[in-house]
């Protein structure tokens, strides 16, 4: 229901974008951690950093790394996309969580092995109450990453994937950011 009643603040204009700053790093960290908990035993995630921290022409301090995005929106879109990476993997299999640092924006990258999305319903995937039709029992609205989508939007980020039957999907989030 929650999901209904995101999609319809989102259809009518009233989501708004509230910037703050984060630790981006122990962010995405502590999302690993609550993925790990709900997973089973057979699902292993792994959460990478890949680049030199250079952001907006500058290194990096040893502090945390403090960039501007909705903590509220952020959680939600990669919430989503981590429990559908297990949730669509029920044999278990590796959940790969990456934060790459470009100049600008951060890229969040997120790849499963589980059962991958048909081509022909690929370009859908992104509508609201559309799903792979080869979910089969596995349970969902279908407005998940319709949600996502409109989050990204938001941010004037992107999002893509690529996804082959049986082998797995990865999703590519792509955000501009500011440093704090």
């Amino acid at each position: 229901m929650s999901d209904v009643l995101l999609i319809s603040k989102a259809e009518v204009g009233k989501s708004e974008r509230t910037l703050a700053p984060m630790d981006l790093e122990k962010f995405c960290q502590d999302l690993v951690l609550d993925v790990q908990l709900a997973a089973s035993e057979n699902h292993n995630s792994i959460f990478t950093i890949q680049g030199n921290r250079i952001i907006a022409g500058r290194m990096a301090m040893q502090n945390p790394q403090m960039v501007s995005l909705d903590e509220k929106m952020l959680r939600h879109i990669l919430t989503n996309l981590l429990f559908n990476a297990v949730k669509y993997s029920p044999t278990g299999g590796i959940i790969r969580f990456e934060l790459f640092y470009v100049q600008g924006e951060v890229v969040f990258r997120i790849q499963d092995e589980g059962i991958g999305i048909p081509e022909a319903d690929q370009e859908n995937l992104f509508n609201s109450f559309q799903r792979g039709s080869n979910v089969g029992k596995i349970p969902g609205s279908g407005l998940g990453l319709a949600i996502v989508k409109h989050y990204v939007d938001l941010h004037g980020g992107e999002i893509s994937f690529v996804s082959k039957l049986r082998v797995g999907t990865t999703f590519i989030v792509s955000l501009p950011i500011e440093i704090n």
